[in-house]
């Protein structure tokens, strides 16, 4: 089965990179011939994670390369699509392409970019394009979700077929940590990992941080954040780097992820409390969307809704090491059996023949042994 991948961004991507580049060299293992086309490279993703705007000229140019991509899209048994072909044009135009080629398409969500059309402040854009991910949800073979609040959303729209794909981590980047780092040796370290986009919701912690100040000792490390998030605030600044992200986690003792409770935030997937999990540390959390699914209260962490709730929540933690190990050791575990590669792989690949594959080889493929159907254990009926 030969796929051609259709994505958001290149490696830089998180959401490009954990949703279908994490997954090429294992389908690749299944007998699956890929190719991965972003709309926009890594040049543009460093230069808006630096605060820079992309300028006219790379947009024109990602709008040509997407359009020559999809001009030559014959050939491919199955089309994966991250979010939409060519953003901020009507849906009519990306599916007369798919139609004219004739292909299977599967699409991908790991955000509510739907609100990004129906709640647009402006109402031409509401009218124009508000309905615009709904109607490519409905003419897809397949729609991906990364949580219930998208698949919600899919069902609504009149999908054909939904599955839910969490976000997850390759494990053997995330080396199992037997013991927490010694609280003798320094501070209590809080940890948060992320994009500069996504770092102003740090604010949301500045009462529980001002109260937490005059109570405790302790190190903030933000990795990827904003050169001005919590600019007021005795923070440590950690540059990104896929190579270097598990280590500068685990020298942390907690992972934090506050959110408001507002549409856009409701569809995010919790990427980085799985990163957290994996790097076995308990996670502090906003209970928002898929928050509440990935974060087990007490026992892998805690949901916080009230500054009191995080200011308590983190007290308890940096004053028993014992119970940060044990939530760790739980939040490693539960990353092992639903957010890992190793286990969501297998299923995304049954997933694919299921679409993609002529009746034949699909037939071949399931009387082969070894090769078992992906588990539906863990899937929400939509």
């Amino acid at each position: 089965m030969r796929i051609l991948f259709l994505t958001r961004y290149g490696r830089l991507g998180a959401s490009s990179r954990q949703r279908c580049v994490l997954y090429v060299d294992t389908i690749a293992a299944a007998g699956v011939e890929s190719r991965v086309c972003p709309f926009f490279g890594d040049d543009y993703v460093r230069r808006l994670y630096s605060g820079g705007a992309a300028s006219i000229v790379t947009v024109l140019r990602a709008y040509a390369s997407r359009l020559g991509a999809l001009l030559r899209i014959r050939g491919y048994d199955l089309l994966w699509l991250e979010k939409e072909a060519l953003p901020w044009v009507p849906a009519w135009l990306e599916l007369s392409f798919f139609k004219a080629a004739g292909a299977k398409i599967v699409v991908d969500y790991d955000d509510a970019l739907f609100h990004a059309y129906d709640q647009h402040r402006n109402w031409l854009i509401r009218k124009l394009l508000g309905s615009k991910i709904d109607r490519i949800m409905a003419s897809a073979d397949l729609v991906c979700v990364g949580n219930s609040y998208i698949g919600h959303r899919a069902k609504a729209a009149g999908a054909n077929k939904i599955a839910e794909l969490p976000t997850v981590v390759d494990l053997r980047l995330y080396p199992v940590r037997r013991s927490g780092p010694s609280s003798e040796k320094r501070p209590f370290t809080l940890g948060w990992i992320g994009s500069p986009v996504t770092s102003s919701y740090l604010n949301l912690l500045r009462p529980a941080l001002a109260q937490l100040e005059r109570r405790l000792q302790f190190r903030f490390v933000l990795i990827g954040a904003a050169p001005d998030a919590l600019a007021d605030f005795p923070v440590e600044r950690v540059t990104w780097s896929a190579e270097t992200e598990a280590a500068e986690l685990a020298c942390c003792d907690v992972g934090v992820m506050p959110l408001p409770d507002l549409p856009w935030e409701r569809g995010k997937c919790g990427y980085k409390l799985i990163q957290y999990m994996a790097s076995s540390l308990p996670a502090v959390a906003s209970p928002v969307g898929v928050n509440c699914d990935i974060v087990v209260p007490g026992e892998t962490g805690f949901l916080a809704k009230s500054p009191a709730e995080w200011v308590s929540s983190l007290l308890r933690l940096a004053q028993d090491p014992a119970l940060r190990h044990r939530m760790g050791a739980a939040g490693r575990r539960r990353v092992e059996t639903y957010y890992s590669l190793e286990v969501r792989g297998p299923e995304l690949i049954e997933l694919l023949y299921s679409v993609g594959a002529p009746s034949s080889k699909l037939r071949a493929r399931a009387a082969t042994p070894g090769i078992a159907p992906a588990s539906a254990a863990h899937q929400r009926p939509f």
